[in-house]
C-alpha cells in the first residue's frame, strides 16, 4: 500500500501504523510526552477523514513546543477504528495525519513518532479483533513506542480526551496524565489531572519543564 505521495505506509502489521517522524535522536531512557490525536491535538469531527477539515486545538501547541524545547520525544498514540469499520483506509489516514503534522510544523510544534491502531471488534477481515493489545485502553502502543525509543515510561506524561487514554497510560506504567475537558482523579499509582483552562495548562507545562531538570 502507498499513500498519496507514493511512499509505502509504515505498517508493522495490517492494523498498526508506526511512523518515526523527523529523525531526531534522544538520549536513552528519556521520558516522553504522549498525546492522543483526535479531540486532543485536533478537533474531533467524528472519524476525521478530510484533511481540509482539520483544525488544531490551540491549547496543545505550547505543550508540544515545551517538550520540543527541553528535548523529549512527542509521541502520538491514536485509535483509528474508522479503518476497521471501512469508513476510510490507510491512505486517507495518511493524508489526514500528514495535515495534522503540517499544521503543527507551521506553528513550530513537532511530533517525533505516530502510532495508530485500526483493530476493532466491529471491523472486517484482519482488523476484526476484540480487545487488541494495541488498542487503547490497552497499553500496547505506549509500550511499543517505549521499546523503539528506549523511553522511561514511568516518568512520561499522557494527554488525552478519553478515560481510555488515561487507562492505557496507567497500564503502561506512567504515573500521571491530563484529561482534556475531564475531571481530576487519584488512583493507586496514577493521577489524572484535568485540562480545562489556562491554569490547568500551566500545570501541564510545569510538569513537562520538570522533566528537563
Amino acid at each position: 500500500m502507498a499513500d498519496r505521495i507514493g511512499k509505502p505506509h509504515p505498517l508493522t502489521e495490517p492494523g498498526l501504523w508506526v511512523e518515526l517522524v523527523g529523525g531526531r535522536v534522544f538520549p536513552a531512557r528519556s521520558p516522553a510526552l504522549f498525546l492522543d490525536r483526535d479531540g486532543t491535538i485536533n478537533v474531533d469531527t467524528d472519524y476525521p477523514s478530510d484533511p481540509g477539515e482539520i483544525e488544531l486545538r490551540p491549547r496543545m501547541l505550547p505543550a508540544i513546543a515545551a517538550a520540543n524545547r527541553i528535548g523529549i520525544p512527542v509521541v502520538v498514540v491514536t485509535n483509528q477504528s474508522g479503518i476497521a469499520r471501512g469508513y476510510f483506509d490507510w491512505g486517507v489516514f495518511a493524508a489526514v495525519n500528514g495535515r495534522v503534522l503540517h499544521l503543527l510544523d507551521r506553528q513550530g510544534a513537532f511530533v517525533d513518532m505516530v502510532l495508530a491502531c485500526a483493530y476493532h471488534e466491529a471491523g472486517v477481515g484482519l482488523l476484526a479483533i476484540t480487545d487488541h493489545p494495541m488498542r487503547k485502553p490497552n497499553p500496547g502502543m505506549l509500550i511499543e513506542a517505549g521499546r523503539r525509543l528506549d523511553l522511561d515510561l514511568q516518568r512520561s506524561l499522557m494527554v488525552g480526551d478519553k478515560l481510555a487514554d488515561m487507562q492505557a497510560a496507567q497500564r503502561a506504567g506512567l504515573a500521571q496524565g491530563w484529561l482534556v475537558d475531564g475531571e481530576a482523579a487519584l488512583q493507586p499509582g496514577f493521577a489524572i489531572r484535568r485540562l480545562h483552562d489556562d491554569h490547568d495548562l500551566g500545570g501541564l507545562l510545569a510538569a513537562i519543564d520538570a522533566l528537563g531538570s
